[in-house]
């Protein structure tokens, strides 16, 4: 495999509020290599969008601040640049899409507005050379009738017609790595799969890095070659999906899977996990999980799991895989 693009090391964010610090992002250690897509998985709250704004520096001040780690993007720390050097940047080489476009979108200002201010910024196009390459912006992402597009507004838009004008923007550059955090979540199921085969598409045109969130299992299992499994801010198994899926390690990641209905098997109720996530400024002694697990032992209620390395690639916190 191609040396990573992003190389996360050991990232700590805290959060600092009356009650206590939050440790949203506690260790968490991936790599992601050219034209290679990791999945970010969890329940909300296991500190998923919180690793992918700290990547990006973007992270709430003055509560949320990076206390730890590196965050390696093509041999750069950018936990090293200044604020000038992270907005060339963002955008440029690393890029988001978030869940839902109109938080994305400026509902004031027309789509070709919004679209040309990225590709005037990176290439320095302008005047007609600027138009036309907006235009063939929208045309890649699938928006029919483009050059009739630049002058709509947002709201004059369908939810995934917005969704791929938030798609043009983010491969304006293009970037290295493209984050997506939950990309899908305001479309139909139709709409779903057509900006899936989308991002696939611009994904292997570009050789693009990528970062999917999500909470559809289903689509981690159609979009990612890895995945890493989230709780309480930490990753607690990572490894191909494939081995994932087939056997999982840790039983956070089994009862994520368990809970997923399968066609063609009938159940009068489906499998849930016991329990809420913890409050994660008051973290419970040992495992984090292990108040929910159904096969708690009495170490891990004393003692934090370290990561163990299962297999090549494959490595999770628990303390049911430690050796003897």
């Amino acid at each position: 495999m191609s040396a990573a693009v992003i190389d996360v090391r050991n990232l700590k964010t805290h959060i600092v509020t009356r009650w206590g610090t939050i440790k949203a992002v506690d260790d968490v250690s991936f790599t992601v290599a050219p034209g290679e897509t990791l999945g970010l998985v969890g329940e909300s709250g296991s500190g998923k969008s919180m690793t992918c704004l700290s990547i990006l520096r973007l992270v709430p001040r003055p509560a949320a601040r990076i206390v730890g780690g590196a965050v390696i993007l093509d041999g750069e720390d950018l936990l090293g640049k200044s604020e000038r050097e992270m907005q060339r940047i963002r955008g440029r080489r690393v890029a988001m899409i978030l869940q839902d476009p109109m938080s994305s979108l400026n509902p004031v200002f027309s789509v070709g507005m919004q679209v040309r201010e990225p590709l005037a910024g990176y290439h320095g196009l302008s005047g007609r050379a600027l138009r036309s390459r907006a235009v063939d912006l929208l045309a890649s992402v699938g928006i029919s009738s483009p050059e009739s597009r630049l002058a709509a507004f947002p709201h004059q838009l369908s939810g995934g017609m917005r969704q791929r004008v938030v798609g043009a923007m983010a491969i304006a550059a293009p970037p290295r790595l493209l984050i997506a955090d939950e990309p899908t979540t305001s479309l139909d199921l139709t709409i779903q799969a057509q900006y899936l085969r989308l991002l696939e598409e611009l994904q292997e045109r570009y050789r693009l890095a990528m970062i999917f969130v999500t909470h559809n299992l289903g689509i981690v299992a159609k979009m990612c070659d890895r995945v890493a499994v989230m709780y309480a801010g930490r990753i607690v198994e990572a490894g191909p999906v494939e081995e994932i899926f087939r056997a999982p390690l840790h039983p956070y990641t089994r009862a994520l899977l368990e809970s997923v209905p399968r066609l063609g098997e009938s159940a009068e109720w489906l499998t849930a996990i016991e329990g809420q996530p913890p409050d994660l400024a008051v973290l419970p002694r040992g495992c984090a999980f292990a108040p929910r697990c159904p096969r708690v032992m009495d170490r891990c209620r004393a003692e934090e799991p370290p990561e163990l390395a299962i297999a090549p690639g494959h490595s999770t916190r628990c303390w049911l895989h430690a050796p003897a």
